[in-house]
């Protein structure tokens, strides 16, 4: 064996060896989630990593048994997926018409208006967090689903660029013809791209959908009424790790996690393959 070939394969065992540790250290954690929300005991054990009786108490308490203070969970889901919906159709629309604008479109101000998106988009969102509550709340929509659509939506065509790579890889003589045949841009859009750009579509629905779902920060700051019925599940269960609640509603609060990931596991599992297409062929171009 060469120098050469032992210093590569070394090269190539220890990088692997490097991500099955990170892999590890990431996955205990969800794995801990997992087997506690199987437990019998219903508190915090950190003294054991495996529960020593399993069942399925604490799904049946966080699906059935309910009450006015923190266990409301099929209201938390139903909230949180009605704002998903809502968001994931305005955002996604708004998303793919700005995409379509900057790529196929020429008008003065093109450049400027897409570079400004850009800058925009590298600042976080949370940093506006204090000011977007003060607008909402002189609207009277603090404490409002509808209010929290109207906060995800708002900027979504901020993150303009990945489709607009998509679309630039569309041929321009398709366009060209059926403006030739009388097509509006309108219908340009609707009846020729649209059909050709399935790909980027399930991406950019998958992370609109994700944005709401996952959020904690923006949905605590707006819906601070103290109502549980009003909460979405980010809130929800993160108010079952409050003392006051943890020695009885920790089990509830992983298998509420476990629960919130299936939807998402399960889209990612069958949208994989446009997902991928879509990052892919949104990167082709800029």
């Amino acid at each position: 064996m060469s120098k050469k070939t032992f210093l590569n394969g070394a090269s190539f065992t220890l990088r692997h060896l490097f991500l099955l540790i990170l892999a590890i250290f990431w996955l205990i954690p969800i794995f801990w989630l997992v087997l506690n929300s199987f437990s019998e005991f219903q508190g915090l054990n950190m003294r054991q990593f495996i529960p020593e009786e399993f069942s399925l108490t604490a799904y049946r308490l966080l699906l059935f048994d309910t009450d006015d203070t923190v266990a409301r969970f099929p209201v938390w889901f139903q909230n949180t997926l009605i704002i998903a919906i809502f968001t994931c159709f305005v955002s996604s629309s708004f998303v793919l018409m700005v995409s379509y604008a900057m790529s196929r479109m020429r008008f003065r101000g093109r450049r400027t208006l897409m570079s400004v998106g850009v800058i925009l988009g590298l600042f976080p969102g949370f940093l506006a967090m204090i000011a977007v509550y003060f607008i909402m709340r002189s609207f009277g929509l603090t404490n409002s689903h509808w209010g929290l659509v109207m906060i995800y939506s708002g900027s979504s065509g901020l993150g303009y660029l990945i489709a607009k790579g998509f679309f630039d890889t569309i041929s321009e003589t398709l366009s060209e013809s059926a403006r030739i045949d009388g097509a509006t841009e309108f219908q340009i859009f609707m009846k020729i791209i649209i059909p050709l750009s399935k790909p980027i579509i399930v991406y950019t629905v998958i992370s609109a959908f994700l944005a709401p779902w996952a959020d904690f920060m923006f949905a605590r700051i707006m819906l601070n009424s103290g109502i549980a019925t009003d909460w979405t599940v980010a809130i929800g269960l993160y108010n079952m790790l409050d003392r006051t609640f943890i020695n009885s509603h920790f089990a509830r609060f992983c298998a509420g996690g476990v629960l919130v990931s299936i939807p998402l596991s399960v889209l990612f599992v069958i949208m994989q393959k446009f997902y991928v297409e879509g990052i892919t062929g949104g990167a082709v171009k800029g």
